[in-house]
């Protein structure tokens, strides 16, 4: 069996009609008919089968995908890579064609980690691309590689500095500084402060700040009186 046929296969014995009308619900930017709807750890278990077959290589090659689960399924064999190299390779070659939130996210960054410097030195670049979400994945990076032990003030003003007009990078700019509202309070709330990012930004990071339970009761308040007014 080829691995095409392996995939299709796979596909059609773990469809549900139910979680497909869920998931397009979720993904509300792609057409509904590329959802088969097969459930994330299914996806994953039967990604760790592929990555280890020989022809795995013809299935990376099969750009772009035109099935949202192919697309899951592409991610999670790719970031099975040690390689740093080879990881970023195929990182570069797959964000191109990501084209939702949710493949965009559940790509995992984890392998990144191996090497913080070069990984900083990929986030800075994939800032710079003009794709929706190779810039929402950036910021995913430093949110999870980077707001802890590895946190330098500057990630900060790269973050503020990205200009772009798309919800999915601005929700993942707010849920950025929730996070470092979280992990690094006293830096992250001089920004909220300083009020250098754009108003919607502003007030969705002081929302979703507030609902976080790693807020203190007094940290919440002052986020409060920072919120601000759309013009």
């Amino acid at each position: 069996m080829t691995i095409e046929e392996d995939i299709e296969t796979f596909l059609a014995l773990h469809a549900d009609e139910g979680y497909r009308a869920f998931q397009a619900k979720l993904i509300p930017n792609i057409d509904p008919g590329s959802i088969i709807g097969v459930r994330t750890p299914d996806l994953r278990k039967f990604a760790k089968r592929l990555a280890r077959r020989s022809d795995v290589d013809e299935f990376l090659a099969m750009l772009p995908h035109r099935i949202f689960e192919k697309a899951q399924l592409h991610s999670f064999v790719i970031v099975q890579e040690r390689d740093f190299g080879r990881l970023v390779a195929q990182m570069e070659r797959f964000l191109p064609f990501v084209d939702n939130w949710a493949t965009c996210d559940q790509l995992s960054c984890r392998g990144l980690a191996v090497d913080p410097d070069a990984a900083l030195a990929k986030v800075r670049s994939w800032l710079e691309s003009d794709r929706e979400y190779t810039v929402r994945f950036a910021i995913g990076v430093l949110m999870q590689l980077f707001l802890d032990e590895r946190f330098r003030p500057e990630h900060f003003a790269w973050v503020v500095g990205v200009s772009r007009p798309e919800y999915y990078v601005n929700m993942m700019r707010a849920w950025y500084f929730a996070e470092a509202l979280a992990k690094q309070p006293a830096a992250a709330e001089e920004v909220i402060v300083s009020g250098v990012l754009d108003v919607w930004t502003h007030n969705k990071a002081i929302q979703k700040a507030v609902e976080s339970r790693r807020i203190s009761p007094e940290q919440k308040e002052r986020l409060r009186a920072l919120r601000r007014r759309l013009s």
